[in-house]
């Protein structure tokens, strides 16, 4: 054991039934085997967490989330503690920060040892299915399910890394180039941050959206020209990330796609859409499912450090922890502007023993 592990209760955020939320007091997870303790500072939530809300999401239709759930996948804090076992290469030091992963593979399964660790035979979701959520004064993370963030980070960044793992992960399954013109549909965070991106690496960057402060914030962001539904030029891109997670965007996106382009759906849409399906192939479109940047995380902080990547602008409100549902309520009326909200873990100490 290395620091100092407390064994006391904490603070976490839980979805208690269909609608409802709440701040309650749990015990704090006590040390496993190859295991770290984080001591979260801030967790992001997004319309994956409004999903398990709503009792909308496929993780709880199947029985993978059983009710109080304690959410958060997108998250950072402080590293307090190591269990035994925790010894596997170099590990982060006490005391700095790190970044949760979602994802977190068996790396024992025939797919990890072929080298597709998201389609793990065992995959265990942070805070969606098999690992308690960073919603919480404290996380207990697999030593490997972590990543070193660099001292000087701007503290909203830490959070956003794992939504920005998704669309590195969109532009390197799709071979963005240089002289590439992308349209992104959707102006919450995944749009925006693919809008921040394209910027940097592609010739030019459109955003398509439904909502006026979001179209303003994505000019903001870099995009070139900024368009509502059925105004962007059809078949006028050679790249379209998909990022709105609105069904009716799919038929859209082949729309703007032009002959041999790329579609990275990147928006998990649950309705189902009517479309041809001889476009696919008469306009030879490469359709291309964005599950999540499982490799990725390490890169993704870098291009945050570097600049590549804003958190800033995409901050709408940082709550306490204990306005849980306040911070759903602005998340399901969240037309407006900057997308992501915010629990702050800081603000009152956990209350572990040791």
């Amino acid at each position: 054991m290395q620091g100092n592990w407390p064994d006391g209760t904490m603070r976490a955020a839980r979805v208690t039934g269909p609608g409802s939320a709440d701040l309650a007091s749990v015990p704090v997870p006590p040390p496993a085997p190859g295991t770290l303790l984080v001591r979260v500072r801030y967790a992001g939530i997004c319309g994956t967490d409004l999903e398990i809300l709503h009792g909308t999401s496929p993780f709880l239709k199947d029985g993978r989330i059983a009710l109080p759930h304690i959410f958060g996948h997108e998250w950072y804090g402080e590293v307090v503690a190591y269990a035994d076992g925790a010894d596997d290469g170099p590990l982060p030091p006490l005391g700095s920060l790190v970044a949760g992963r979602t994802m977190v593979p068996c790396h024992r399964c025939a797919r990890c040892h072929a080298g597709h660790p998201q389609r793990c035979a065992a995959l265990r979701e942070t805070g969606l299915y098999g690992l308690q959520g960073g919603a919480a004064d404290y996380a207990r993370m697999p030593v490997d399910a972590v990543t070193p963030l660099p001292a000087g980070l701007p503290e909203p960044a830490g959070a956003l890394v794992e939504p920005a793992v998704s669309v590195v992960e969109a532009f390197e399954r799709a071979a963005l180039r240089f002289d590439d013109r992308v349209a992104v549909i959707g102006t919450g965070t995944m749009g925006l941050l693919a809008v921040q991106f394209a910027r940097r690496y592609a010739a030019e960057v459109h955003a398509v959206g439904i909502d006026g402060p979001g179209l303003e914030l994505a000019a903001r962001c870099g995009a070139h020209a900024v368009f509502r539904p059925g105004q962007a030029p059809e078949g006028g891109y050679s790249l379209v990330v998909e990022a709105s997670g609105a069904a009716a965007a799919f038929p859209s996106a082949l729309r703007l796609g032009e002959r041999g382009a790329r579609v990275a759906m990147v928006g998990v849409a649950q309705e189902p859409v009517s479309f041809v399906p001889g476009e696919l192939s008469l306009q030879g479109f490469d359709i291309l499912g964005i599950q999540h940047g499982i490799g990725h995380y390490d890169r993704t902080v870098a291009l945050f450090e570097h600049g590549v990547f804003d958190a800033e602008p995409l901050l709408a409100r940082t709550l306490p922890a204990a306005a849980v549902p306040d911070a759903f309520a602005l998340l399901e009326s969240g037309r407006g502007g900057p997308p992501k909200i915010l629990l702050d873990f800081t603000g009152e100490a956990a209350r572990g023993g040791g």
